[in-house]
């Protein structure tokens, strides 16, 4: 089995990228630990706590590994980027929420792309899915796998590509001639630095965390600090500016995988404050937005509300600032004051 034979496996199963690793430690560990240790993982428990060690060798995800199949799924599509939107009725959400829930996607083209090893590899193996929630630290294989290089915004780009691509690896227990890392060509460009509304891209390629609207709009179940709100725009799930701005995402390609057609593409925001909690659920079920909670997405709705001039909004945000969820109420609140000055 050779890494070219995986690719066109992996191409007949739905994956644009592939290539292979050993299963291996990175160098790429000690700038993890170090990243960590600075505090700019900010709140994310899976990232600080027992897991980070694991994350250090594959084989502790599966003692048998020797080889990591590394592929990408690629979710652009045609719709505008975000540089590009300009609704003040409308909510921002992230582009790869726009579809169905990436794991359960990617974690069955992998599953397919394994089934066809097994036929044609002839001989038994061990083997293990990984997308996304597991301690595995994914870009750094997929790098020295020759899938592309990781750019100043920490998004894994391909030369050809860009950065709109899913991550999946598949552990086995096969050895597999591993393949080539591509070099860096980010070169002197600093767009997605400048890009950052929050300047949460660090000088050495990494992110601080608590200043990222990804961050604060998905995972952060605190407060949003109020010196950040204002600038969080019509974000109400995930931020795509770093890659809308990148050159080598200036001619990328898009899928025609309906997977990732999008189900509620820059949806009303008087449309979304007005969800019950059922309604919600009901809505983004099976699409990652449901990972940002009920509380957490109005925290972001209205925030957005506040940030969009539109007085009349106001209604709405006052319903929303007389909710039980003190959560809820304090971005209301907040919103309802930015609104006023900003009308």
């Amino acid at each position: 089995m050779t890494s070219q034979r995986i690719r066109e496996l992996a191409r007949e199963c739905g994956l644009e990228l592939a290539g292979v690793a050993a299963a291996l430690p990175v160098d790429d560990r000690a700038r993890y630990h170090a990243w960590v240790a600075s505090g700019f993982a900010a709140e994310m428990r899976y990232l600080i706590d027992h897991r980070a060690l694991v994350r250090d060798d594959p084989r502790n995800l599966l003692p048998e590994a020797r080889s990591i199949i590394c592929t990408g799924k690629l979710y652009q599509t045609p719709l505008p980027h975000s540089t590009r939107f300009n609704d003040s009725e409308r909510a921002w959400i992230s582009r790869y929420a726009w579809g169905e829930d990436y794991h359960d996607v990617l974690r069955g083209a992998l599953t397919q792309l394994d089934t066809r090893l097994r036929e044609h590899n002839g001989a038994t193996y061990r083997s293990r899915i990984c997308v996304d929630t597991a301690p595995l630290l994914e870009r750094s294989y997929a790098r020295i796998a020759g899938l592309g290089w990781i750019g100043r915004n920490t998004c894994l780009i391909n030369q050809q590509q860009g950065s709109w691509f899913f991550l999946g690896s598949l552990l086995v227990s096969l050895e597999i001639a591993p393949d080539a890392p591509p070099p860096d060509r980010c070169g002197t460009c600093m767009r997605c630095v400048e890009a950052c509304p929050t300047a949460a891209i660090l000088p050495g390629r990494g992110i601080d965390s608590a200043l990222c609207l990804s961050y604060l709009t998905i995972e952060s179940r605190a407060s949003i600090p109020e010196p950040l709100r204002d600038l969080m725009g019509a974000h109400v799930f995930g931020c795509d500016i770093c890659q809308d701005v990148c050159p080598w995402n200036g001619r990328a390609p898009v899928t025609g995988d309906p997977a990732f057609a999008p189900a509620h593409f820059a949806p009303r925001l008087d449309a979304m404050a007005a969800l019950t909690e059922a309604e919600f659920r009901e809505m983004f079920r099976a699409t990652p937005i449901s990972r940002a909670r009920y509380a957490g997405f109005l925290r972001s709705v209205a925030i957005a509300m506040g940030n969009s001039g539109q007085m009349h909004f106001a209604p709405d945000l006052e319903r929303l600032a007389a909710s039980p969820d003190p959560m809820i109420a304090e971005h209301a609140c907040w919103a309802r004051g930015r609104l006023r000055t900003l009308y």
